[in-house]
């Protein structure tokens, strides 16, 4: 089947590369995604914005390319963000050239439609890095506070990422605050893409370290002081254990929430649509939440307009070892939810099959040890692409509330109400359609399983 790994319901290019999300913003009611992109090709070349724009952040409507790299794609158009200034539609990124020293500059181009930008006359508005810090200097996050706009760009500085601090009055010109935040020493060497927000009257830092080993996205909460400036560590957190999720952006829409969306794919990852040439996709959006002090997801409440009919609900009683407990199931655009209650027997294992062929040669495994209280997703027999499994060791007490999105090439797990997520690009055969749950070791009653079509 031709293109069949071409998502129902997540943003993707209609043909080219695609990677970073760049400027999410709701501007004048309408959502707005621009992205890291190359029209020409399904693998990296010299950078564009690619631009869609929805009413719901779900159906999107691809709009012409927003920003173009120079002469030869040089310099090319990297990441940044945009700002609603007063009724002008603003980008701010990143112009990237290694043909020149500094590697790196920001500018600006404005638009009155929200359609065709036009490049500031004056670029760049940051002309370099600050002396000492490394040729890395890139993907500005711009955002208001009272009368001053401020941006974070992400830096390299003695082998520790961090992030530096600007203001302005009027987008234009910038004062150098300083460097806010630095790596402890373990976030790796440098921070990409960094969203600096106030979540719940928490300050909060989401960005994307370079060579760090515990992660590859992290939210770091803590507090901040604006004129000293520096913003104080308190706590961090992984925010994905899944492979194919980098890069996410941070955006507040007209509602107040504060919603993410994540390029849904990887730098070392493999890329079966390319064949078809495209490639590279955005996760669902999420609404961002705290409990406890941690940084929870969910799929925004949008997800609504995506449920078509209910195939099952109701309860399951899992006896060890009894399988086709739900071989009336099959799709591969589903949603499913469910809990999974707080004590049951110290050697249960919990086991759901997915997108699984009818030999059960092929499938996805999400494997719950509810004695280790470690949860793996096993992708070493999902298809083509890049095999893998994934462990998430959860500290939380009390039912686990499970949610995951299935589209044809692409699975998102929400565990604990989205304290913990793992999202992974899989590419099973098309007719790999089936599903199952079952338990080894001990039983397990759910008293409550929902799985719904998506379309």
């Amino acid at each position: 089947m031709d293109d069949y790994y071409r998502l129902v319901y997540h943003l993707s290019p209609r043909q080219g590369w695609m990677n970073d999300p760049n400027g999410l913003i709701q501007f004048r009611g309408s959502y707005h995604a621009f992205y890291q992109h190359y029209p020409h090709a399904p693998e990296p070349g010299p950078m564009h914005w690619g631009h869609a724009v929805s009413r719901d952040m779900v159906h999107w409507d691809h709009l012409p390319i927003a920003l173009y790299p120079g002469a030869g794609g040089d310099p090319a158009c990297f990441t940044g963000s945009a700002v609603d200034n007063g009724g002008e539609f603003t980008l701010i990124y990143t112009a990237h050239s290694k043909k020149r020293s500094p590697m790196e500059v920001q500018c600006i181009a404005t638009s009155a439609d929200g359609i065709h930008f036009t490049d500031y006359e004056h670029n760049p508005v940051i002309s370099s890095q600050p002396a000492g810090y490394g040729e890395d200097f890139r993907d500005p996050k711009v955002f208001r506070r009272g009368k001053d706009w401020y941006l974070v760009a992400g830096c390299t500085k003695d082998g520790r990422g961090g992030i530096l601090l600007y203001r302005s009055r009027d987008l234009r010109q910038w004062d150098y605050r300083g460097l806010f935040c630095q790596s402890d020493g373990s976030q790796g060497t440098m921070w990409e893409c960094p969203n600096f927000f106030e979540l719940e009257g928490v300050w909060t830092l989401l960005c994307s370290p370079m060579n760090m080993e515990k992660a590859k996205c992290i939210f770091i909460t803590g507090r901040a002081d604006f004129e000293k400036p520096a913003f104080t560590q308190e706590q961090w957190q992984n925010a994905d254990y899944g492979h194919e999720f980098y890069a996410p952006q941070v955006f507040q829409d007209d509602q107040g929430r504060r919603i993410l969306i994540g390029w849904m794919d990887m730098w070392n990852g493999e890329f079966p649509t390319r064949k078809d040439g495209w490639a590279g996709a955005f996760t669902f959006p999420r609404e961002l939440f705290l409990r406890n002090g941690k940084v929870h997801q969910r799929p925004i409440e949008e997800l609504a307009l995506l449920r078509k009919k209910d195939l099952f609900s109701g309860s399951l009683s899992l006896t060890p070892g009894k399988k086709n407990n739900l071989s009336n199931i099959t799709g591969d655009c589903l949603e499913i939810a469910f809990n999974i209650p707080a004590a049951p027997a110290e050697d249960t294992v919990l086991k759901l099959l997915l997108r699984a062929s009818g030999d059960g040669k092929e499938r996805t495994l999400l494997q719950w040890d509810l004695g280790s209280r470690v949860f793996i997703l096993d992708k070493e027999q999902s298809g083509a692409g890049r095999p893998g499994k994934f462990m998430v060791p959860w500290e939380k007490d009390g039912d686990m509330e499970v949610q995951i999105l299935i589209d044809r090439s692409s699975i998102e797990v929400f565990l604990f109400q989205g304290r913990y997520t793992v999202t992974s690009r899989i590419y099973p055969q098309p007719s790999s359609v089936f599903y199952d749950i079952f338990t080894e070791g001990g039983g397990l009653s759910i008293p409550a399983m929902r799985i719904i079509e998506l379309g």
